[in-house]
């Protein structure tokens, strides 16, 4: 995990919105360091799992009535951690107004001193070769849009922001096997993997919210990159599941490789998943 855990201050409260999977695992990592945490969700069942796994959780349901945001117990919290997922394939169109609520009723409130993003790597979406945080994006797309402009809204907090895209999530109860289950036939298969690990994307945040922590947008990917094809080939095996089949004759533009070179120079974190087929 990050080098040094103790760079974040026992003192210090942790408030992690739209906490599940992942939110989940960071949360009980922090308790164990005894680090206060308070998490949302907006749905009441998942705050009484949060609750009986002994995280204290509340519901927080967006968009919100602003002057009833701000008063929401989430904005006595030191650090936010913001998990909330854009929901695009479901049809919303309302996660700008959500981050940016959140930024103004932490503002408002004056007691938040840094906010993590936990953006997507999708954001790279029409990008074609090795990607990093300096390449300019394909802001024609609404998706890639809507997801700059909500990282925006969080580096424009007035004291210390930062924005971590997330490649592809592995891990506990997530075996890439699984999505198998779901796929008869695969497309892409000379397209390149870009995924992390559930524990390995707790570790970057962790190392954010160590008090030097760097400001500023940070990749967060495992450096493995196989082809999609014998991923999942891999994957399939692991699980002893019949062999994924794949689309033929595909023309395809140059795989994209998201790099996570900045992260791993940057933040005290060492990756315990660096090689994601080796996972398997």
């Amino acid at each position: 995990m990050v080098k040094d855990i103790n760079e974040i201050e026992k003192n210090v409260s942790v408030g992690i919105i739209g906490c599940g999977w992942l939110g989940t695992a960071l949360a009980l990592t922090l308790l164990e360091k005894g680090i206060s945490v308070l998490a949302t969700s907006s749905k009441q069942d998942n705050v009484a799992q949060l609750n009986q796994q002994g995280i204290d959780a509340q519901q927080l349901t967006l968009p919100a009535d602003v002057e009833q945001l701000t008063q929401h117990d989430i904005f006595s919290q030191q650090c936010l951690v913001i998990a909330i997922p854009p929901q695009f394939k479901q049809g919303r169109t309302d996660y700008v107004e959500k981050i940016t609520q959140l930024v103004s009723a932490a503002q408002h409130r004056g007691i938040v001193q840094r906010i993590i993003l936990l953006s997507s790597t999708a954001i790279y979406t029409g990008l074609s070769g090795i990607v990093d945080e300096k390449s300019s994006l394909n802001l024609t797309s609404a998706k890639v849009q809507a997801l700059h402009n909500a990282e925006q809204a969080v580096l424009a907090f007035n004291h210390q922001a930062s924005v971590l895209r997330l490649a592809g999530l592995v891990g506990p109860n997530r075996h890439p096997g699984k999505f198998l289950l779901a796929k008869k036939v695969l497309n892409n298969a000379k397209d390149k993997i870009n995924l992390i690990h559930q524990e390995d994307a707790a570790g970057l945040i962790l190392a954010l919210l160590a008090e030097h922590s760097p400001q500023g947008i940070f990749n967060g990917v495992s450096d493995h990159h196989a082809s999609k094809k014998v991923y999942y080939q891999h994957a399939a095996k692991a699980l002893s599941l019949p062999a994924p089949i794949f689309s033929e004759g595909e023309t395809l533009e140059a795989a994209r490789i998201v790099s996570g070179e900045k992260a791993k120079q940057t933040l005290s974190h060492s990756f315990i998943y660096p090689d994601l087929l080796a996972w398997l």
